[in-house]
Order: structure tokens, then sequence, then C-alpha cells
């Protein structure tokens, strides 16, 4: 039975909370683990002492999906699905599930949660927004499938996410249940059309979301999670999926308001879930499913053949020869130059011209050119980067809350240059929808790109250009998607004419920004 739990695991927490998770492997032999934050030296060492006390190997897995960057420090993170979502040559993000696999394979672990397959059609989405490809379901069904694959080709499980679908949502389903008041049509035509595809490809596993969803199961403030009508009439029944179904966190505030003390976790697995995730009390939840196994809630076969999955799985995953791994050269190993380079390469096609021309993109380096960064405290990659194009260039730094009175010295002073080149930066670890500028920031901006000559680039979500009032009227415009070093060196890279621009918004942004808005070729 506990081969079916799996529990959380940190390396960031302390001795105390490392020998809480050894003493759970030795006294209920669970299935498997999940790591959260921590560092990969220490991780290794960690799953290397939890492998050496279990009974059966244990499958470890991890949130991904954006790499093991997405938990560990010292690592790689590559560029987040939205980002992905613009670029053209799925080949790449291929090769990136094969890059992602490795580091997954050198730390000692075989499965990951990712991808997200979710279609964000909800701009205000709070939990999944920038983790999905985008609101096109044929282009997340696309670039899903090719990130899966090179993951999966390179000897990793993989799981898509949250079926049947959590884009559409405004609740972050860690703090509530979210309602999704759909009709079955509009769900089976939009929500799951990723998933399906991606069990034709053959996906090894899928994540199921806690959501509330009456057009697939009425029963009141059922997650479906917990809906038996869901997870095996819909998913494994009608769609005939085969794989490892996997539910979302049980610690979730949107299972555990409804469905305290481990009774959530029995109705997880009488709904047909073949691994119960992040139970708060395995133990308990253990005991309970003995209770509705004795009690004939489910037959003995449908039981030993969800168990039967799971090592089948391990199996699949080469746990049948479990081997130390080794801490030597670790850190080498996980921040290889491929690594690097294929972030640059993804980082290169995700760049979106979405407004200009060969003129009012490159700008003459020989003119007096003002680069200013806003959202930051310090000179950024881009300005350095781009200075080195434009030799008569001053840099402006703004930042989220540059006071009124220097927001205007600063307007009168770019009076003076012929050109300006404004990069808008989102510093935060979850770039959401709109920017947390103050509202003087947001209007030096509007006044800011109506001067000749400009050209803004935004390194933030694609829906915060929405939010921006009048930045359409900028000569030229890019999105960028994040604020990171290699999208800034890609933009200058844009601008400077090393390479041409080939990205398309993988979201409708307003009126003027539809989905598919691109101009390649500059």
């Amino acid at each position: 039975m506990a081969q079916l739990f799996f529990i959380r695991a940190h390396t960031n927490k302390g001795q105390r909370y490392e020998d809480s998770v050894a003493d759970v492997i030795k006294d209920q032999q669970i299935g498997g683990l999940v790591f959260f934050q921590g560092g990969p030296g220490r991780q290794v060492n960690l799953i290397n002492r939890y492998q050496k006390i279990a009974n059966v190997p244990l499958l470890i897995a991890m949130d991904g999906e954006w790499g093991v960057g997405m938990r560990l420090d010292s690592t790689i993170s590559y560029p987040y699905q939205m980002t992905l979502g613009a670029i053209q040559d799925n080949n790449l993000i291929y090769k990136m599930g094969q890059q992602v696999a490795y580091d997954f394979k050198r730390l000692g672990m075989q499965m990951n949660f990712g991808p997200d397959m979710d279609v964000n059609n909800n701009p205000n989405n709070p939990v999944i927004n920038y983790r999905s490809f985008g609101d096109n379901k044929y282009n997340v069904a696309e670039k899903g499938i090719a990130y899966l694959k090179g993951m999966q080709d390179a000897g990793i499980l993989t799981t898509a996410k949250h079926f049947p679908g959590h884009g559409d949502t405004n609740v972050d389903s860690h703090l509530d249940l979210p309602l999704l008041p759909f009709s079955r049509q509009r769900l089976d035509s939009l929500e799951e059309y990723p998933f399906r595809q991606a069990i034709k490809a053959g996906i090894s596993g899928i994540m199921i979301a806690h959501m509330d969803i009456p057009a697939l199961d009425n029963t009141k403030n059922l997650p479906s999670t917990l809906s038996r009508k869901i997870v095996t009439g819909i998913l494994k029944d009608s769609l005939a999926f085969k794989g490892l179904v996997v539910s979302d966190a049980m610690e979730m505030k949107a299972v555990t308001k409804y469905f305290p003390d481990g009774d959530a976790e029995v109705k997880a697995f009488l709904a047909g879930n073949d691994i119960i995730e992040l139970s708060d009390n395995s133990d308990r939840a253990i005991l309970k499913i003995r209770r509705a196994i004795r009690k004939g809630l489910i037959s003995n076969e449908e039981f030993e053949a969800r168990v039967k999955k799971v090592l089948a799985a391990k199996y699949w995953a080469g746990l049948s020869k479990i081997k130390e791994i080794s801490t030597a050269h670790l850190d080498q190993d996980l921040n290889r130059p491929a690594a690097s380079e294929l972030v640059q390469q993804l980082s290169d096609a995700a760049v979106t011209v979405l407004k200009g021309n060969m003129a009012s993109l490159h700008l003459d380096p020989l003119l007096r050119t003002a680069i200013v960064s806003v959202g930051v405290d310090e000179h950024t990659t881009f300005q350095k980067e781009l200075a080195m194009w434009y030799p008569n260039s001053r840099l402006f730094i703004v930042n989220k809350n540059t006071p009124i009175v220097r927001l205007n010295q600063i307007l009168v002073a770019l009076e003076q240059y012929d050109q300006v080149f404004i990069g808008l930066h989102d510093t935060r670890l979850r770039p959401q929808s709109k920017l947390d500028y103050s509202n003087e920031v947001k209007m030096f901006i509007t006044n800011l790109v109506v001067h000749k000559n400009t050209v803004t680039t935004v390194f933030a979500n694609p829906y915060t250009i929405a939010t921006l009032p009048g930045i359409e009227k900028s000569g030229a415009l890019m999105a960028c998607y994040q604020m990171t070093d290699a999208l800034q060196r890609s933009a200058v890279k844009v601008i400077t004419r090393q390479i041409k621009a080939s990205g398309k918004l993988p979201v409708s942004v307003n009126a003027f920004f539809p989905n598919g808005t691109g101009i390649g070729g500059l």
C-alpha cells in the first residue's frame, strides 16, 4: 500500500527534518520522494542515504518545469514555458528535455512532474500563467510533447499537469478550491486537448488538478483529484490512459479544506490515483486506506494493479539496479557548457518583435543614445551589452518607485538624445501579469515611449504589455518574456543584427498584439 505514497523531502531544512524523512522511509516503506528546495550536493548525499534504507528502491521526483533550477541552487534554469511558447523550432525544446533528463539522472532522480500542459487562457491566472506554453491549445500540445519526448527518450518519467486543465482559473489551488464552471463540450475541446495529444504521444504520467468541475462531477466541493468519475471514468476509461496517474499535492488547501484528517487520501485512492503525493500524514492515510480495502470499497485486483504499475515504472527507470550516485565533478556536470549554450539558443529563438521595421529597430550606433532600464536598482546586462555597440551612449536607471521629481528630471534629460533604448524589467521570482511599478513609473513609461526613435524591450511576463498604456506607440517593441541574462543578451543580438528575431507571441495580450504576433526576419 505504502508504495503508492510519495512524501516531501528537502535539503535546506536541517538535520532533524532529514532524519524525520528517513524515519518515515524505514517505518512505512513508502514508494517515493518529491524533492523541493536545497542544493545539489546535499541532495545527492541524502538520496544515497535514503535509498540504502529502503527495502524497495525509492522513485525520486521533482517539479522541474524549467529544469532542476526550479528547486535547487547552483544549477541551470531553462526558460519558463511561456518563453518556450514563443519558439518556432520545437526541436530546441526536445533538446531541452534531453538536457533536463541528464540533470535529473545525474542527481539520482527518475521522474519530473512536468511539463505543464495547461492552456493558460486567463491572463490573471495566479498559479499557472508563465508556467504554461500559452493560450493556444495546439501550440501547448506540440511544445509539451517535444519537451516530454526529449525527457522520456533520455530515460526519465514525465508527468503532464494539471488534468483536465488549470489554465482558466482565478484561484490558487494551494490556497482554496478553484471552480471550473465550463461545459463538458468546452472542457473536451479546449482544456483536455493537450492531455489527449500527450496520451497519444505516449506520456508516462499525468497529474490531476484540485478543481471543482460540476460539468464532470457535480458533487459539491469535490476536488477533481478525489472524483472517480474524472480520474477513472474520464482519464483511465474514456481516454484510455494506461500510465501513472499522480495526485497534485494532498497538503494543498483545495483538498484539506473539505476533506481533512486523511479522508482526502482515501478518496484520492478510491478515485483511481496511482501515486498519492505529499500527504500531510501518510501513516494515518495508509491505515485509513487499508480499512477501505478491507471493507471492499475497492477490489483487490484494482489495488494490486496500481502497486504493480508503480513497481513497473521503477523497473523502467532503472531502479532494479540501484547504485550510489557520485558527488565527484557534480557542479561541473550540472553546469556544463552544452546546457548553457542551449539556454542561450532557446533565448535567442524566443525574442519576439511585436512592432517595428529595420529602420525603427536597428538604430544608428553613431547617434547620441540613451539606454534606460526600468524596474531595477543597478545597471543591467541589457544596458552593459548594448553600450558596447553604441559608444555615444549614457545609461539611466529607474527603479520601481523612483520619485516623480526624479522621473521628470530624467524625461527632461532624455530630450537631449537622438534615440532611446528602454528595457522594462521584472525582478520578481514569479513574474505576474501586472508589473509592481508605481503608477508614477508607469506614467513615466507612457511619456517616454513617444520620444522620437524609441525601442522598448519587455523583460517581463508578456501580459504586462496590456497594463502599460501607450506602449504600442514605441517606435519598435520587443517581448523577451523574463529577466534573465541570456534573454537580455538575445535582445541585444537582435538590435545589433547578430541574429534575426523569429519568436511569435504565445498568448493574446490585447487588440494590438493578439496570439501569433511576431515580425520575423528583422
